[in-house]
């Protein structure tokens, strides 16, 4: 491998911030429907809602986790930076390497997120489609 520099990890910055920026607001979307979900239940305690308020419990567990992954990525991106500052070169591409890793587990989970969204838009859509 070629020389580790501080802007290969420096190009990740923006990266991971645009997509930390993408999970808060999934986060903040989920935390309204919740609370919609919510009043709606105290009105009306309908077993529909439930299985609605199970599927936003588990898009909410994997925001969270995809939210952990990525802010440990960004960390160890700022650690390598310093590692390489301060010449601990075998290091930093060590703790590069992991931060990649931290990355590429966010991105996944975000996948199987949006599969399970996408599983609960479908069960919105069959409900219309079979009226």
């Amino acid at each position: 491998m070629e020389q580790l520099t501080l802007t290969t990890p420096a190009l990740l910055f923006s990266a991971i911030s645009l997509i930390m920026l993408a999970y808060t607001n999934r986060f903040l979307a989920y935390a309204a429907v919740v609370r919609n979900l919510h009043d709606k239940y105290l009105e009306k305690q309908d077993k529909q809602l439930i299985k609605q308020i199970k599927n936003i419990k588990q898009r909410l567990y994997l925001t969270r986790s995809m939210q952990i992954f990525g802010i440990t990525s960004l960390l160890l991106c700022v650690l390598t930076m310093f590692l390489i500052y301060i010449q601990q070169q075998k290091m930093a591409v060590w703790i590069f390497g992991i931060a990649l890793i931290l990355l590429i587990i966010s991105l996944g989970l975000l996948i199987k997120e949006i599969q399970i969204s996408v599983k609960a838009l479908e069960h919105h859509i069959s409900d219309i489609e079979n009226s």
